[in-house]
Order: C-alpha cells, then sequence, then structure tokens
C-alpha cells in the first residue's frame, strides 16, 4: 500500500452566486470585442471572416467573425488576460484549486489525467465501466491496471456504479496505486458515493480521480447533487457541452485543493499541452466561459429544467404503460443519489425495445433522445432550458407496442445482458502495439484483443486491449451493431463481423 501523506480536506464550497465577479464572462467579451473591430485578416482560419464566403452564408457572419486562432495579445496573451480571468472564474465556480479549459471534449481530460497518474504508481484502480477515452489513456500511459467491477442491472442490461468497499479491497491488493478512477454520474444518472471512495483512496494514500462528464452541472442548484470536487475527488472531468450548456466537444478539467495539488498541478499542466491543439477554438473556448457564468447565476432557471424532469418522470408513472429506471435506484447499494436532468425510461415495460422507440421518435416525431439500448431511452434535459415535455411524453405513448403482439412478443425476445469482461492477459498498451492480425469474429474469441470495442452510446469498453475475446461479447457487441442506430466504437466493419487480435 503506497505511503504518501494525505488528509481528508475538501475543495473551498462553490461561491455565492451573487458574487459580482461571476455575473461577466471575461473571455467571451474580449473575443466579442476583438470581432467588432475592422480587421483585414491575413491568418488563419482561411475563410478570413470574409461576409461572402459559404461559411458565412451558411452559419452567418457572426460565427465566421468570432472564430480567431489562439495567441492574440490582450486575450490570451500577456498579463492578467481575459482567458486568466475566464479559468479563474470557472476555478472559483466549480470550487477547483485550478481549471483548464478543453476543446477536444472530455475525452481529452481523461486522457490528461491517466497520462499523469504513472507519477504516483505503476497501477491504475480502475472502474470497469469507464469510459473508452479512459482505457485510451491507460494505452498512452502505459499503466497497469486493476479493474472494480460495478454492479450491473440485469434486467436493464446497464452498469451503475462501484462502492467503496470495493475500491477499499482493490486497494488492498494493489501496493503500487496510483490513483483510483471511477464515473459518478452514470449515463442513466446514477451518482456514486463519491465521499466514501474518496475517503477509500485517501487511506490508502492515493487521489481519486472521477470521470464527471455527465455530472457538469451538479452542485448548482439545491436539487442537484454536489460535485466530486466538494465531495473529496482530488481531479475532475467535466463534459460542460453535455448538459452545462456549452458547444459541443468543449469541456473541462478540474483540480482540487489538496494534498497531491502540488505534485498534480504541474503535470496536468504539461500533458494538457502534450493534447491540447495549438489552434484551440475561440468559439469553444468562449461558450465555455459563458456556460459558467449561466450556471453560477441561473439557479432558478436550473430549478425550472429540474421542474420539467420531474413533470415528465410523473406523467410517465401517472399513465402506466412505461416505468422509470431510476424508480429502481434504491436496490443497488453503490448508488446514493440521481441526477434529476436524465429521465431513463424502461420502454420494454411498454411493449418497445428501446432502439425501436428512438427510431420511431426520431423518424415519426422529430424527438431526439440520447442514449437508446435494447431496453430503454434516456432522455436529457440541459441546465436552464425548459423543452415542450408534453409534447415528448404525449410521442412516448403513441409509440406502437410490437413487442406484445404475434410471435415478437416480449417474453421470447431476450434481453440484452451485457457480457462478462474476458480475462486480462496484457496490459492496454502491450496489447495495442503488439503486432496483430484480423479474424472472422467467430474465430476470435478465446484470443487477445489489440482493440477496445465499446456499444456507443454510452461508449463503456466490453472488450478491452489485452483482454480475452469471448463468445458472449462477440454475441452482444454484433446484436447491438444490427439494432437500429447502434454503432459499435473501434469494430473493423459496421457488422462486427471481423476483429484485430494479437497474433
Amino acid at each position: 500500500m503506497n505511503n504518501r501523506t494525505t488528509d481528508h480536506r475538501t475543495p473551498s464550497p462553490t461561491p455565492s452566486r451573487r458574487n459580482g465577479g461571476q455575473l461577466c464572462a471575461p473571455y467571451a467579451e474580449a473575443v466579442l470585442g476583438h470581432a467588432g473591430r475592422d480587421w483585414l485578416r491575413l491568418n488563419v482560419p482561411g475563410h478570413a471572416a470574409v461576409p461572402g464566403s459559404d461559411l458565412a452564408g451558411f452559419f452567418g457572419p457572426r460565427i465566421t467573425a468570432l472564430d480567431f486562432p489562439p495567441l492574440l495579445d490582450g486575450i490570451d496573451l500577456g498579463p492578467d488576460t481575459p482567458l486568466d480571468r475566464a479559468l479563474a472564474l470557472a476555478a472559483e465556480a466549480w470550487g477547483a484549486r485550478r481549471t483548464w479549459f478543453l476543446t477536444n471534449g472530455a475525452s481529452q481530460g481523461n486522457q490528461i489525467a491517466s497520462m499523469v497518474a504513472p507519477a504516483l504508481g505503476r497501477t491504475l484502480v480502475v472502474q470497469r465501466s469507464v469510459h473508452s477515452s479512459v482505457i485510451d489513456g491507460l494505452v498512452l500511459s502505459g499503466l497497469d491496471a486493476v479493474f472494480v467491477q460495478p454492479s450491473v442491472d440485469p434486467e436493464q442490461g446497464i452498469a451503475h456504479g462501484v462502492t467503496a468497499a470495493d475500491v477499499a479491497e482493490a486497494l488492498e491488493r494493489t501496493p503500487d496505486a496510483a490513483a483510483v478512477y471511477i464515473v459518478s454520474p452514470s449515463y442513466f444518472g446514477a451518482v456514486a458515493d463519491v465521499r466514501a471512495i474518496a475517503d477509500a483512496a485517501h487511506a490508502a494514500g492515493v487521489p481519486l480521480i472521477v470521470d464527471e462528464a455527465w455530472g457538469s452541472h451538479f452542485g448548482f442548484h439545491p436539487g442537484l447533487p454536489a460535485n466530486a470536487l466538494a465531495s473529496g475527488a482530488d481531479l475532475a472531468t467535466s463534459s460542460t457541452h453535455k448538459l452545462a450548456g456549452s458547444l459541443t466537444q468543449s469541456a473541462m478539467l478540474h483540480l482540487a485543493e489538496g494534498p497531491f495539488a502540488g505534485l498534480l498541478e504541474p503535470l496536468v499542466d504539461r500533458a494538457f499541452r502534450l493534447v491540447q491543439s495549438t489552434s484551440a477554438s475561440a468559439l469553444l473556448t468562449a461558450s465555455l466561459d459563458l456556460a459558467r457564468r449561466s450556471l453560477v447565476t441561473g439557479a432558478a432557471a436550473t430549478g425550472s429544467s429540474v421542474g420539467a424532469a420531474d413533470r415528465v418522470r410523473a406523467a410517465v408513472r401517472a399513465l402506466g404503460r412505461f416505468t422509470v429506471v431510476s424508480d429502481g435506484f434504491h436496490a443497488f447499494t453503490d448508488i446514493v443519489g440521481a441526477d434529476p436532468l436524465r429521465i431513463a425510461i424502461d420502454t420494454r415495460a411498454g411493449g418497445i425495445t428501446g432502439h425501436e422507440a428512438r427510431r420511431r421518435l426520431f423518424r415519426d416525431h422529430q424527438i431526439m433522445v440520447e442514449v437508446a439500448t435494447d431496453a430503454a431511452i434516456v432522455a436529457v434535459i440541459g441546465a436552464g432550458t425548459v423543452p415542450d415535455t408534453d409534447r415528448f411524453v404525449e410521442a412516448l405513448h403513441t409509440l406502437p407496442s410490437p413487442l406484445t403482439t404475434g410471435p415478437a412478443h416480449a417474453h421470447n425476445h431476450g434481453v440484452l445482458r451485457l457480457p462478462a469482461p474476458g480475462a486480462t492477459k496484457l496490459t492496454a498498451r502491450e496489447a495495442f502495439l503488439s503486432p496483430a492480425v484480423v479474424v472472422a469474429a467467430e474465430e476470435a474469441v478465446g484470443r487477445i484483443s489489440a482493440d477496445t470495442l465499446a456499444a456507443y452510446p454510452p461508449g463503456i469498453p466490453n472488450v478491452l486491449p489485452g483482454e480475452v475475446v469471448t463468445a458472449e461479447a462477440v454475441q452482444f457487441l454484433q446484436r447491438t451493431a444490427a439494432a437500429p442506430n447502434g454503432h459499435v466504437r473501434g469494430a473493423l466493419d459496421p457488422g462486427v463481423t471481423r476483429l484485430r487480435v494479437v497474433a
């Protein structure tokens, strides 16, 4: 067991929403002011903000006018720049020692966190149901991994979280542990006991890293769970574009105050520079600044969003055809709360698969939901937005019930259960870099995978590099790929008929 000094200090709480500094968006305002000047642009981007260009005609001239390259004097270069102030306000808002703006999504944050962990040890104690970007980070870092298995709802075929006891047990058998890496909340909105898991990690002398991609809005309204840093996490990835309102592909990485901050901060900063584009988008960065301001100043609007989601769940319960997945969270000891802005609905209870429900909502009603599985759909409501929930409830309940008639009756349509992972034979990096061959999927069974294969969304790997491919995993991935809108990230072909294995 690592013998590093630790304590249980938590980050400072989110500052008062009345803090005047949080009312401004210094970076976004600086970019807007810069765009308002009469520039002759003889630099990149190549569209040069020409009013008559195809881009300007398609998106509007405001988009191209605001699309500046980085390294502009007085905006992100120089002392006390608007970018510096925007980053400081974001750190204050999330209760962090320091925050980094990411323009390659939370995946970039997960890769950074994985890359710095080798400075603390040789093995990452990691939740098996992490996002595939964490596994990509293992390939980049070369770390060994000890996996902690999450609880699984066999009826829904979804993974939830891990318990502090399971994490502590894994740490007991991992004397060279570098850090603990978990996911909270899950794709279905299940919130783990981050405080207890942080205590277990800190007792073993290692930091807790949380992939909080789906919880960037946490802590900004009394009806929402506390965020990971406020619950004792040391490093948290925040996919700000998901429910906090920034543009797609923008995210943040937050470092807490605490015993590991002094060591981690320069390492994170260096890793950030390795994987951040040298042409970071001003539009994405400005959207992060604006999303922070909206969250901090928009508690009332976020409350309205929570109320809208509550109304959908209440209507689903009252109408009785479908059921609410989070109503069963109490059966799992690893779940201590739920994200109210995630609406997970068991569609099979109403006689239709989640994949078919999603397809028909999209095709027939112009309604998009975030995730579909064989058994459920997940709708999300962004913090500060109030969509037409009556339209969604009505459309949901006009869906046909193909599973309740004829030979396709529900009891004949087996639940698509998550496959148990195969045995680990190599590290992710060893398998990824080993000589490999491509074989038919059935011939890959019993061999070591060279790739990460993940049903997407949610992007949780079902097969890892270095794991033995099982017949169960092949069947699951092929059936996922055959479903409406089904996709397997990392597959060599759409039907998952071939796999890359270690030679």
